[in-house]
Order: structure tokens, then C-alpha cells, then sequence
């Protein structure tokens, strides 16, 4: 089945009327304005944030729709990656991923496969993962289709995908060959990075 490509009216479209992924922390706004990853790691206990180009966005809690697709989708990309073999990881949120490895970008996608060990250790993924994957809540729905995936694209993940519980939706970008489309939960996913890899949002939908 042929699926169109997502020009930017129709992203907007899709977010129209959709609340940021949060307020940046201005009580906390660092005299130049431009927050660090030092500052994360400064974060309160059980404060989690992000960063993209100095700016700092407050994560809100998932509810049980996000964590439900959550952990389906780490079962199954797991189980695929323990049945066929090779060197790549899949991860789960929270974990963190200094994407373009300086001190102005950290995000936590909610899922991610990695395939260079090199850029694992128990702090962190350090540069870009192979495979993002976003979970939209009704808080995230700016940051998860445009910010993230700009930041995304600019840093060498090969490929995101971005899960709509509300539209019932998966859009994915192959960013590695310029790429996209749209698909609903009673379609098969495919994973661009595996030539085998189907996903079935019927399972959870």
C-alpha cells in the first residue's frame, strides 16, 4: 500500500490546537538564557527535562495509554533483536541521549535502538541512536512532530517514528533515505533499519 508523504501543512494540522511539550523553566533561566546539561542534572529528584539548542522543556507524567504502547513496543523490538541476532540495543525511557553530543542538547526519546556499542555507557547514549521512537501525549504533541524531529534529522538518527495514541497513527521517517508516511493502527509498521521488522499497532490499539 502506498503511503504520501507528511508535507509540513499537514503536521500542523495534526498539532493544531495541541498544548506545548511544556512551558521552558524561566524561574530557572540561567543569566545568559541558555540552559546546560548541567542543568538537568541538577533537576530535583523525579524532575525530568529536555534540552534542544539551550532551551529547556519540562517532561509531564505518561499515562497508562503511553506506557501500555511503551512497553509493547520494547517487547516486541527485543524479542525481534534476541531472535535474530547482531549487535544493536533497544532501550526504553528514562535514558538519556546527548544527541549531538555538546552541552545544550539532551532528550529522552521513549524508545531507541542503538547499534554502535561505542556510543553506550551507563550514563547515556552519546551522539545519535539508529531508531527513535516518540509516543505523542497530549502535552508532547509540538515537541514530538516538530521540534524532535528537526533535532533528529540535524543530528543522524536514521529513522523516527512518532506513535499518536489519539489519531491512531504512526508516522514514520526514513530519514537515511528521505522518506515518510503516514499509517494507521490497522496497518503492518514496517522498520526501515531491519528488512523483516513488522509491527502491529492492532495488537494494542
Amino acid at each position: 500500500m502506498e503511503h504520501r508523504k507528511m508535507e509540513r501543512e499537514d503536521i500542523f494540522r495534526m498539532i493544531e490546537g495541541g498544548k506545548s511539550h511544556s512551558a521552558d523553566v524561566s524561574e530557572r533561566m540561567p543569566e545568559d538564557g541558555v540552559y546546560t546539561v548541567e542543568d538537568i542534572e541538577a533537576l530535583p529528584e523525579g524532575e525530568r527535562a529536555e534540552l534542544i539548542d539551550g532551551k529547556m522543556y519540562m517532561m509531564a507524567t505518561p499515562g497508562l495509554t503511553h506506557q501500555e504502547l511503551l512497553g509493547w513496543l520494547y517487547f516486541k523490538i527485543r524479542s525481534f533483536i534476541i531472535e535474530k541476532g547482531g549487535p544493536c540495543r533497544v532501550i526504553l525511557s528514562p535514558f538519556g541521549v546527548y544527541i549531538k553530543n555538546d552541552e545544550r542538547n539532551y532528550v529522552e526519546p521513549d524508545v531507541l535502538v542503538i547499534c554502535d556499542m561505542d556510543k553506550l555507557d551507563e550514563k547515556g547514549c552519546h551522539g545519535a541512536p539508529d531508531w527513535a521512537i516518540e509516543i505523542v501525549s497530549p502535552s508532547s504533541r509540538t515537541m514530538d512532530y516538530i521540534r524532535k524531529c528537526a533535532l533528529y534529522e540535524a543530528a543522524g538518527v536514521r529513522e523516527y517514528w512518532i506513535v499518536d495514541p489519539k489519531e491512531k497513527s504512526v508516522l514514520v521517517y526514513n530519514f537515511e533515505n528521505g522518506t515518510s508516511g503516514r499509517y494507521t493502527f490497522s496497518e503492518l509498521v514496517k522498520a526501515g533499519i531491519y528488512g523483516d521488522l513488522f509491527l502491529d499497532f492492532g495488537e494494542v490499539a
